[in-house]
């Protein structure tokens, strides 16, 4: 089992730039796909990118495809979510989830504010 822990977060102007980390601790690490979500308050939690075990296939969703990119390193046991050009609609909280067929992990969060 894997335990994740999100940072990178912050506050920054409309068309500003924010580099989130993802650091997994435990074993085996190199086999789960890694998710990136984010939630509003009072929405529902809301799928932003994939990158699969060994990183070779990555997806996006609509809203952020093109401005975000995933990326992983699994012999430092890092995803890395490179956001730029960031709009208001982006804030919210981003978390990642570790995911394999037996095990599900997530870290706390970390808050990103896009405002002027």
């Amino acid at each position: 089992q894997v335990h994740l822990v999100e940072s990178g977060g912050g506050t920054v102007q409309p068309g500003g730039s924010l580099r989130l980390s993802c650091a997994a601790s435990g074993f085996g690490f190199s086999d789960y796909t890694v998710t990136w979500y984010r939630q509003r308050p009072g929405e529902e939690r809301e799928l932003v990118a994939q990158i699969s075990a060994v990183g070779r296939s990555t997806l996006y969703s609509d809203p952020v495809r093109g401005r975000f990119t995933v990326s992983r390193d699994n012999t430092k046991n890092m995803v890395w979510l490179q956001m730029v050009n960031l709009k208001p609609e982006d804030t919210a909280v981003y978390l990642c989830q570790a995911r394999t067929g037996l095990d599900t992990a997530w870290g706390q969060g970390t808050q990103v504010t896009v405002s002027s």
